[in-house]
């Protein structure tokens, strides 16, 4: 027998997360809470559902909606990883030293 989750409950518990790539070009993301960092090779997205790491090559921000949580993306995309705690303060120490 086959258990089915709710859409209601899960998005009753926290905003919708989406992440939509088009062609490995362009990419959408929904339920993001705060940039945390970016330049032409990584994001650092905190979102809904844990922080998120995007590398590439040539990124940009083509979007950013704050009221709603969206932010597009364009350029080569490597790499997309959710980071839990430690990988996390990693990336968070690397950008606080690039960017003193």
């Amino acid at each position: 027998m086959s258990q089915f989750f709710d859409t209601n409950e899960i998005k009753g518990s926290s905003p919708e997360h989406d992440v939509m790539m088009r062609g490995r070009r362009l990419l959408d993301i929904t339920g993001v809470k705060h940039v945390e960092s970016f330049d032409n090779e990584e994001f650092l997205l905190e979102t809904t559902m844990g922080f998120l790491s995007i590398k590439g090559q040539n990124l940009q921000m083509k979007n950013l909606d704050v009221d709603k949580g969206i932010v597009s993306i364009k350029g080569k995309i490597y790499d997309l990883v959710y980071l839990d705690e430690h990988s996390r303060e990693k990336a968070k120490g690397f950008f606080g030293k690039l960017f003193k």
